[in-house]
């Protein structure tokens, strides 16, 4: 009932606010008291009592009373980050008072009138202190919240025994003693409290909010325009800036949402420390965002106008501004120990969502993995020792695998954008570096559900594979990114020891893809996808040809596309046919199941896009049903190739007659006597470009091969979705022959 009370009349004192034409003086404590002192609203309460209409009507027809209200909720939490929020009233003032802001910021925000009012002074402060005085409404806020983020007893636990004279300073309290959890810098593991972690969650909240003022900017040109919060809460002003950053990483590395492995534990308990992960992984990103580029080079335009050119660089520094000291202190953790600690918890983190048990929904599952992996590019990106220790780490291939699955199930949303660029970009990075080339050729074992071809390999095959679907499959928005991942491939390719053949067909399927004449015409660029490709190709058989037979077969097989290539002709007519075929056909060519593979038990299908705005960009080639390949996995578990329905019957029967079915151990030597009802179901089939033609027969042929496939084959001269791993050395000879020759 005294609950009940209490929102009644908070949400009385909302209505007199917007109600009251004349401004309330700031000296009406039994007014605004109403909002904090005399309520006890949690923050649901907070944003259904306020409603946006309310707030913004207060904000165009009484300013002073919205000006009074954010006024003196700031000096409420100012007063307490000044006496460490003693008693149990204070605490839940400062509880009230920071969901109002949270809430109110935006609506300031979001008028041009009022995104400076926090920067600036407030009429009828009251000036106790000359520097606090002198300080805007929004460093004192800054600098509350900070304090407050490590108030004994509020949001850290105290050292000091209970008593009603062992209250702390806070003014003298060393926060760095009171770091939230252990890892980088802080050895000691504090005891969890869930309260603290609730009312750490509410002060970051508050600080998000402030922090998003970038927001509301409209767009212009002046894109170099820094965010005055963040430079402030980053600056040396900040006396609580170290522990902070060591708490905000510790806390986010620390973390592991399945603990005990109990099923379903996440439905019997409340897990307070994974809104706390969340936020702290925001306000991190946010904090090493923020770049002093754009301050600087303000800095030495006005340099240009206030000094000449004789002044010392010592004078220049200081009037760059402070630098950011989250950038700086990421820079310099140099310990192995504390490198191994924060790469295994975002490898952690990053494979929870892959996680796969044998009761269904039984583990818990994050969602904030895209805040991670901006929070690994920026650890890679300032901090090169990191990037040189996780290369040099086998964990390496933990960050991989989950970054392929994201790509792999963003490919298809439009709003997942951003996430496959920072995916693409952290590959790139890693790309760049021998030990990560070397690291890819670990066999794959762990199988995670993504809709892909089953396959047996290494984790370059997945590789090549995820970029094969995300270029084949993904949305027009995703064309810029061709070269990044054809790059990437590029950079790997000297290290690839042994390709599987899915993985070898795939890199050819895209050759004959981008070798299209429409495709090359279309644009001047696109060319350079062939290059890459071509670049690919002589990598592997220069450094790493002993070992990738399924790649020189390959390639053998398709040498058409490597001689229409050399023959290709670009007079003017040739180009206008190609183009005017591209246009004539867009019309009758439908897009592809992407599902080459019935999903593996947990797995996701890509998400789709919005109708109508899914164009990909190779969807639109002529003949797409020829290139691209369908499969489905038999109730064996084997992988077979779905028959396209546009040979004639003769051709699908001139092919069945050389193709190989799949065998069992004991029939390995001898055909299964129903072949030609499995021909006929079109278990084994093949398109245009990868049907077992008469070129297929002369390579067998040449190289004399008698090799019967095992159990785990099918098809291996013929099907483009079979691992066949075993040639002989014999054969290996022959094929060199071959290439050399052909090639």
């Amino acid at each position: 009932m005294g609950n009940a009370d209490s929102k009644l009349n908070f949400r009385k004192a909302v209505i007199r606010l917007t109600t009251k034409t004349q401004p309330v003086e700031t000296t009406d404590d039994a007014f605004w008291d109403q909002f904090w002192a005399d309520t006890a609203t949690t923050v649901q309460d907070v944003f259904a009592l306020v409603p946006a209409a309310e707030i913004r009507a207060v904000r165009e027809e009484s300013p002073s009373n919205l000006a009074t209200l954010c006024y003196k909720a700031v000096e409420k939490l100012v007063q307490a980050a000044e006496s460490g929020c003693p008693s149990e009233k204070e605490r839940q003032i400062v509880l009230n008072c920071t969901r109002l802001l949270t809430r109110i910021l935006p609506y300031i925000f979001e008028d041009a009138d009022w995104r400076g009012f926090f920067w600036s002074n407030v009429p009828g402060a009251r000036d106790e202190d000359n520097d606090d005085g002198a300080r805007p409404l929004a460093e004192s806020l800054l600098l509350a919240v900070s304090d407050l983020l490590f108030c004994p007893d509020f949001t850290v636990q105290s050292h000091k025994r209970a008593g009603p004279d062992t209250e702390e300073d806070m003014q003298s309290i060393d926060s760095c003693e009171y770091i939230w959890e252990a890892g980088v810098g802080f050895a000691q593991s504090p005891p969890l409290d869930y309260i603290h972690d609730l009312n750490r969650t509410e002060l970051l909240k508050l600080l998000l909010t402030c922090f998003s003022d970038a927001m509301y900017l409209p767009p212009s040109a002046e894109n170099n325009i820094l965010n005055r919060w963040v430079t402030f809460f980053s600056s040396t002003d900040n006396r609580h800036a170290l522990p902070l950053f060591t708490s905000l990483l510790n806390v986010v590395c620390a973390y592991d949402p399945v603990g005990y492995g109990i099923p379903y534990n996440y439905l019997m308990f409340s897990d307070y420390r994974e809104v706390l992960v969340e936020h702290a992984v925001q306000i991190l990103i946010v904090t090493l965002e923020h770049e002093a580029g754009a301050a600087a080079a303000t800095a030495q335009h006005n340099l240009d106008h206030l000094h000449s050119l004789s002044a010392s660089a010592m004078e220049d520094k200081e009037l760059v501004g402070p630098d950011n000291l989250f950038v700086n202190y990421l820079s310099r953790i140099h310990r192995e120990e504390d490198f191994s600690f924060i790469l295994k918890g975002l490898a952690r983190l990053m494979t929870n969502p892959l996680i796969q048990t044998y009761l269904p929904n039984s583990t818990k599952k994050i969602q904030f993995h895209q805040e991670l992996l901006v929070l690994f590019w920026k650890l890679c990106d300032f901090n090169k020792k990191f990037l040189f220790f996780v290369l040099k780490s086998s964990d390496v291939l933990d960050v991989l695998v989950p970054i392929l699955f994201y790509l792999n199930d963003a490919r298809a949303d439009q709003s997942c954008v951003g996430l496959i660029h920072i995916g693409v970009f952290i590959l790139l990075l890693l790309s760049g570096e021998r030990n990560f080339g070397v690291r890819l050729n670990k066999t794959y074992s762990v199988r995670v559900p993504m809709d892909i071809p089953v396959f047996t390999g290494t984790h370059a095959d997945l590789l090549i594979m995820i970029f094969h679907k995300i270029i084949t499959g993904g949305h027009q928005h995703l064309k810029p990114l061709f070269d990044c991942l054809l790059t990437i491939i590029v950079n790997v390719s000297p290290y690839l020891k042994s390709l599987s053949m899915v993985a070898a067909n795939k890199l050819l399927h895209l050759l004959e893809a981008f070798s299209t004449n429409w495709f090359l015409f279309s644009a001047s660029q696109n060319h350079h996808l062939i290059f890459f490709l071509l670049e690919v190709f002589n990598n592997l058989i220069q450094y790493q040809f002993d070992g990738n037979c399924n790649l020189v077969y390959t390639l053998i097989r398709k040498r058409n596309i490597f001689h229409q290539l050399a023959n290709l002709t670009s007079d003017p007519v040739t180009i206008h046919k190609a183009l005017e075929m591209k246009k004539t056909t867009l019309a009758r060519i439908s897009r592809t199941n992407s599902q080459e593979t019935i999903s593996m038990d947990g797995s996701r299908p890509a998400v789709p896009a919005e109708p109508g705005t899914l164009k990909a960009s190779l969807v639109a080639i002529p003949a797409i049903d020829k290139l691209t390949k369908k499969a489905q996995v038999s109730e064996d578990g084997t992988m077979v190739c779905l028959q396209h329905n546009t040979h004639s019957p003769q051709m699908t029967a001139d092919q069945h007659t050389h193709s190989l079915q799949p065998q069992t151990a004991g029939d390995q030597h001898k055909h299964s006597p129903q072949s030609s009802d499995t021909n006929t179901s079109g278990i084994v089939g093949a398109s245009n470009t990868e049907s077992n033609s008469g070129r297929d027969n002369e390579v067998r042929a040449l190289i004399g091969e008698t090799h019967e496939p095992s159990s785990l084959e099918i098809n291996p001269w013929g099907n483009d979705l079979v691992n066949y791993e075993h040639v002989s050395g014999q054969n290996i000879y022959r094929m060199q022959l071959l290439s050399d020759m052909i090639l």
